[in-house]
């Protein structure tokens, strides 16, 4: 196994949670009593228990974290917000759009890294204590919420009032499944 190669792999993805974790606190902010907000509570513990997963993998494979890596994400997602919204001040039905968006992309690369260490289990053995199957299973999971959760958004961003759909979700979109 390339280390030096998987080393440098797992600490972009331990910086892409923390972009991750504070555009999701943001977003779960600024949409607090919707379907956003709701979803995003359940979503954000679970970015939190994965990015305590990556830490563990990173520590069974003898793996030091890249400090400034991690401080340059945490500065890039504060850059990010300063994107234009259609407002001067203040969170729009844009600003949902893009943030969700920014999430379903971090889940797509999370699935994939889950997928990736999944494989490189069978040949080692510091990697068999994570259960990278379930872990797999709930991005698919969350990638399809924030999917929904997306494409509503762009509705009620784009649409005129009344033309678009309310945002809303099922008990087992929820995670009561």
């Amino acid at each position: 196994m390339n280390v030096a190669l998987l080393k440098i792999y797992l600490n972009d993805h331990l910086a892409g949670s923390m972009v991750g974790v504070e555009l999701a606190r943001r977003a779960k902010s600024e949409n607090a009593g919707n379907a956003v907000g709701e979803y995003l509570d359940t979503f954000l513990r679970e970015l939190l228990e994965d990015r305590a997963t990556l830490q563990g993998v990173m520590s069974a494979l003898g793996l030091k974290r890249d400090v400034m890596k991690q401080g340059a994400a945490w500065v890039g997602e504060k850059l990010g917000r300063l994107k234009l919204n259609g407002q001067l001040t203040g969170y729009s039905p844009l600003s949902r759009v893009v943030e969700l968006e920014g999430l379903c992309l971090g889940t797509e690369g999370r699935l994939s890294m889950w997928r990736t260490l999944r494989r490189l289990s069978r040949k080692d053995e510091r990697l068999g204590r994570f259960d990278f199957t379930t872990l797999i299973t709930r991005a698919e999971h969350q990638r399809r919420i924030l999917e929904r959760l997306r494409q509503q958004s762009s509705e009620e961003a784009f649409f005129e009032p009344g033309e678009g759909s309310v945002l809303r979700l099922t008990p087992s979109q929820r995670g009561a499944e």
